[in-house]
């Protein structure tokens, strides 16, 4: 599913700085990411080249125009990022890992120098990230593998060209090619080391403000065409984040697992699927979130609610405050602050 997941898969630069993982790990992260540097050409270059197909030159002009607008509207970061392109010829440019206990939904943490913590872990190769998923299952978790369509290196590696656009969502509707940029351009503004949802949730917040400024100004076809496909979005999350709610309440009250909880949580899942059918065949039976829910389980609950949970609480922070600067700066506040009272004084935003 596209999005709809865009995951910041920031770990993958961590090797860079150091880390507790297997060298192995740290190897695939550094050359895959090298592999992508050395893959992008300046965007000028691509349009060009009279063997660059015109569908790709139109993207590549409009994915300036929402980088201009980042950059002047939402006074998001004006840097190297997105001035150059990469054809990698695969479905993603990472796979993301995420594990999480068979009764909870909270997910398996990876520790890391500077960026600390994190609940995924991210790798070039997907035959790698399902072997790894593979094992960490054998130690008894639910895995999922989620391919990523584009990651934020935070401005870290601006000098050495920033995070170029790429072949594995540059052809996305005109709404959702604004939605990424501004998402992976937010993890520029503020990162948090260690605390996944406060940095997802303020760059989702991010993102679908800034997209609904950008279509006020967009033509009315870009504006059906994003309306369709966020309206099957906020249903398709509703559903999903239901059935997350469930299931906290099931293992919060059920106790150990035994048979009859796990029937319980069986009939959650199956009800679940049910529901599902019947949107997707509200929706002409377009099919763009039945891979996920096919495979979902506590990890892939667990992400979701990353990128949500709080992001409520960032857009009504925004509306409080008197400019996208001034938010930004009350973002950073916030990132100051122990993790549980930036979550406090999150989550209190959106008590009546």
């Amino acid at each position: 599913m596209r999005r709809a997941w865009r995951w910041a898969a920031v770990c993958l630069l961590l090797p860079l700085l150091g880390g507790c993982t297997a060298m192995g790990y740290y190897w695939q992260s550094v050359s895959g990411h090298l592999s992508l540097m050395q893959a992008a050409k300046p965007i000028e270059q691509w349009l060009e080249d009279s063997s660059t197909a015109e569908p790709l030159k139109d993207k590549l002009r409009l994915a300036g125009r929402i980088r201009a607008f980042a950059a002047q509207q939402l006074h998001l970061p004006d840097n190297a990022s997105y001035l150059s392109y990469a054809d990698l010829g695969r479905p993603a440019v990472v796979w993301n890992v995420v594990a999480a206990p068979e009764w909870s939904l909270e997910p398996e943490q990876w520790c890391f120098p500077v960026a600390g913590c994190v609940s995924y872990k991210g790798y070039f190769d997907e035959t790698a990230a399902q072997r790894e998923a593979q094992r960490i299952a054998g130690l008894g978790l639910e895995t999922t593998v989620q391919p990523v369509p584009a990651y934020s290196t935070l401005g870290w590696l601006n000098w050495a060209g920033g995070d170029p656009l790429l072949s594995t969502f540059i052809g996305y509707p005109e709404g959702e090619l604004a939605r990424l940029i501004f998402h992976e351009l937010a993890h520029q503004v503020v990162y948090v080391a260690g605390d996944t949802a406060f940095n997802e949730s303020f760059a989702t917040a991010v993102e679908r403000l800034g997209v609904q400024l950008w279509l006020e100004q967009a033509s009315a076809n870009a504006r059906q065409q994003y309306a369709a496909l966020d309206a099957r979005r906020r249903q398709w999350r509703d559903l999903a984040l239901q059935l997350r709610r469930d299931l906290m309440v099931l293992y919060a009250t059920a106790g150990p697992p035994g048979p009859q909880q796990l029937q319980a949580k069986q009939e959650l899942m199956d009800s679940f699927a049910r529901q599902y059918a019947k949107l997707r065949s509200s929706w002409g039976d377009w099919p763009g979130y039945d891979r996920w829910v096919a495979r979902v389980n506590n990890a892939s609950l667990a992400v979701l609610a990353e990128y949500e949970d709080l992001a409520p609480a960032f857009e009504h922070l925004y509306r409080r405050q008197s400019s996208w600067p001034a938010f930004y700066e009350e973002v950073r506040r916030l990132a100051r602050l122990p993790r549980a009272e930036r979550h406090r004084q999150l989550r209190q935003l959106l008590r009546p």
